[in-house]
């Protein structure tokens, strides 16, 4: 194949023929290819096997990481083990692209794998690698970790995801009309393409933005004379990046400076699309926030066999497929816990990311409610806990082990390791509940919801992220209804919304569940055929195309 006049190798559909770039730190296209840790990644996956679904002139650049995220593991009494293996994708062709780039005013070697179209069914995935024999070791280590906790290192992986993923597109010759930056971790491209256009009007043209980030602190900013030093600024000077970017103090914001050099950008649920407008406002030169919700590709996740029986409206094959998932799911908490799990009682899951503000725990917190509903005879309930922190966040590996340690007093509650896309897929077809529970408004999307409806799963959630717009409460699911949450303290919040969880759990989803399952079965029907079309990720890349891509 000729890499160097490249065209994706399939037929383009017309209204997508806009040549369109999707940077990206992480995609999650199928569990083999480890290069991704969590909802950002899970979202891109989605994106690119939409775009192959739709026959769009797109193409991915990402980062072939050595050792992926990291591999969930166990110490001896069960707690979290942080593992870094190194990966192995025989599947990734080689192409004969390789060149430099400046990092740290130094050239670092950056070689191109290729992941065909056919392969996995998505869009065409470049992903750059320096774990070359040609580099020394530092310049190697760019590549081995997804979210290196190293400051300089981060800031290089930023580097070679932006410049290098611009020059790689330059290598390409696949002069894309659209350089679209998946988070701001992509931004020096920005850089990049004012050297190569030489003005800002131009790059405008071409850049287009979406922020994942719902609170300003969480937004990237590094020192901007360690940014300069790494030659993230392509050879301006410091004046020139000021100038430009507007930035008066000594933070670099990456996000801020995506806003100004983008000519549209979009949040990622309606919600988030107010938010970002809000947080935003009191800054000047910022592009037009939009939003696009975020959405997960129905061919890869949803259960079809169960979406046959529901079309057929056979509700015995309906509930057997049901236990049927719920019983193969459970031969994983078996092998991991020793816990042999019930497929005719209610299951509960919380599974993502672990993050403060996600509050995994929350339904631990108080012990005499959390008691009295695992020891509830008349309707029992059983509670899998999943999800990777980072591997240096110690609150968060903190609330992980603290679970592990709650799930030891219990046969009805586990905890599993290895929370990927393989296992993902599982616990939301083990799920009758899918629990979610952030402090609201701080999740900007939340698409795991979305893919445990496609597999027969119920949202019991706060009122935050995609939820706005798909909970009908008691028709396709339950939310906590919003308090003056922005008038509350923290503590009030969470203690609010706990309440408000276990009133709706012992209150509507248990008796309903175990007394009323025709209206429990019409409730996840009616889940699975409200996110079918709204939230499959089909219709998200073809928003992506007629509200960023075409539009001006």
């Amino acid at each position: 194949m000729n890499f160097r006049s490249f065209q994706v190798p399939y037929s383009v559909d017309e209204q997508y023929a806009k040549k369109a770039a999707y940077f990206s730190m992480e995609f999650a296209i199928h569990q083999p290819l480890k290069i991704y840790s969590g909802g950002l990644g899970f979202l891109a996956g989605s994106h690119l096997r939409s775009a192959y679904e739709l026959r769009q002139n797109m193409i991915g650049v990402g980062i072939l990481w050595k050792y992926g995220y990291y591999d969930q593991a166990r110490n001896q009494d069960q707690t979290l083990q942080v593992t870094f293996m190194e990966k192995m994708y025989s599947f990734l062709e080689e192409t004969d692209i390789k060149f430099q780039i400046l990092i740290h005013d130094h050239p670092v070697w950056v070689k191109a794998y290729y992941l065909n179209p056919e392969t996995f069914k998505s869009a065409p995935l470049f992903l750059l690698s320096t774990d070359l024999p040609e580099n020394d070791y530092v310049s190697q280590t760019i590549t081995h970790r997804l979210y290196d906790a190293n400051v300089a290192t981060k800031v290089a992986q930023f580097i070679l995801l932006g410049i290098g993923g611009a020059k790689l597109i330059d290598e390409l010759g696949f002069n894309p009309d659209v350089y679209h930056l998946n988070e701001a971790h992509g931004l020096s491209a920005a850089f990049y393409l004012l050297n190569k256009f030489k003005s800002l009007a131009k790059v405008k043209e071409h850049l287009v933005f979406t922020t994942h980030t719902p609170e300003e602190a969480g937004n990237e900013k590094h020192d901007i004379y360690l940014c300069h030093k790494m030659s993230y600024f392509c050879g301006l000077s410091l004046d020139e990046v000021r100038r430009i970017t507007g930035i008066k103090d000594d933070q670099f914001n990456h996000s801020l400076v995506a806003l100004r050099f983008a000519r549209r950008a979009n949040g990622v649920s309606a919600l988030h699309g107010d938010v970002s407008r809000e947080m935003w406002s009191h800054y000047d030169g910022i592009c037009p926030i939009i939003n696009i919700t975020n959405a997960q590709n129905w061919h890869y996740w949803a259960d079809k066999q169960l979406y046959r029986a529901l079309e057929e409206k056979n509700d015995i094959a309906f509930d057997d497929r049901k236990k049927f998932l719920k019983k193969r799911a459970f031969e994983i908490v078996a092998d991991q816990t020793g816990k042999v799990f019930d497929p005719n009682v209610l299951t509960i899951v919380w599974a993502r990311r672990f993050a403060g503000y996600k509050r995994a725990d929350m339904l631990s917190w108080d012990t005499e409610k959390f008691e009295k509903v695992l020891a509830n005879t008349k309707y029992p309930i059983q509670i899998i806990w999943a999800g990777k922190p980072y591997p240096l966040d110690y609150p968060a590996i903190t609330q992980f082990n603290s679970l592990v340690q709650i799930s030891k007093k219990y046969k009805n509650v586990s905890v599993l390791i290895g929370y990927e896309l393989g296992l993902s897929k599982r616990l939301k077809q083990a799920s009758d509940i899918w629990l979610n529970n952030p402090r609201v408004p701080r999740e900007a999307s939340g698409t795991s919801g979305m893919t445990a409806s496609m597999n027969g799963a119920i949202n019991f959630s706060t009122d935050d992220g995609w939820i706005p717009e798909f909970i009908n409460h008691g028709n396709n699911g339950f939310v906590v209804p919003k308090a003056d949450y922005e008038n509350m303290s923290v503590q009030e919040q969470d203690d609010y919304d706990l309440n408000k969880m276990y009133e709706i759990l012992e209150q509507q989803i248990l008796p309903l569940y175990y007394e009323q399952p025709d209206t429990w079965r019409q409730i996840m029907k009616n889940g699975m055929m409200d996110v079918r079309w709204q939230f499959d990720s089909n219709r998200m890349a073809h928003e992506y195309y007629e509200l960023m891509y075409k539009a001006k």
